[in-house]
């Protein structure tokens, strides 16, 4: 993507070249994550969720950038974008979570916490799904004046969201506050799919077995 600044050409890249996860762990983690959040906010029409997105934090500098695991942003419009432009969006994500790994962690722990403080990220959340460095392994900060504030407390609260984040069989997973729910994974939801499916098959043989019924009375 190119941008005019002056008579400068500035660069927006769409990809940084790091893969989104580095095992299939961290991938399937990121994305069962995407997938429970669009499904939860499916009907809003200004609540933006993404991941794996170059997010430009200075204007007409291509270079400043940084790529979030997972991100949600309210009040912003729901549709596809090539990147995340701070600037143009008018405000940074609400929320964000690092699916973390030794490999990441000076950046997840270091530059990333503390650009994501600088630019506004409301909360920031670090998951480390195979127990490599963290201690708890599910860490989460909220944002207050300039800095971040250690969550505390089991589940984790996101005020962000309206929803808690617990770890399940070694899964981080989404709750919905109000029914206590899991929110579905990509298996789940595609389950479901297949059971209502199956359902609706056995009702409507039900329906024409009971027309065949009826039609051969006497």
């Amino acid at each position: 993507m190119l941008a005019h600044a002056g008579s400068e050409e500035i660069e927006y890249p769409t990809s940084d070249g790091v893969p989104m996860g580095e095992t299939d762990t961290h991938r399937n983690q990121i994305m069962d994550l995407i997938h429970a959040l669009e499904v939860h906010f499916m009907e809003a029409a200004d609540v933006y969720v993404s991941g794996n997105l170059l997010m430009f934090y200075e204007k007409d500098d291509g270079h400043r950038h940084l790529s979030p695991d997972v991100l949600v942003t309210f009040g912003i419009p729901k549709r596809e974008r090539d990147s995340y432009m701070i600037w143009e969006e008018g405000k940074a994500p609400d929320f964000i979570i690092e699916i973390t790994s030794k490999s990441t962690r000076v950046e997840d722990m270091g530059l990333k916490k503390g650009l994501y403080a600088f630019v506004g990220v409301r909360e920031y959340f670090i998951f480390d799904p195979l127990q490599e460095y963290l201690s708890p392994r599910l860490r989460g900060y909220r944002l207050e004046g300039e800095d971040y504030v250690p969550l505390v407390g089991e589940p984790l609260a996101s005020q962000a969201l309206n929803l808690d984040l617990r770890v399940v069989e070694n899964h981080l997973r989404l709750v919905d506050r109000a029914t206590e729910k899991l929110l579905p994974t990509r298996r789940e939801t595609e389950e479901a799919r297949r059971q209502a499916e199956g359902r609706a098959q056995e009702e409507a043989v039900d329906s024409e077995n009971s027309v065949l019924r009826h039609t051969q009375l006497p």
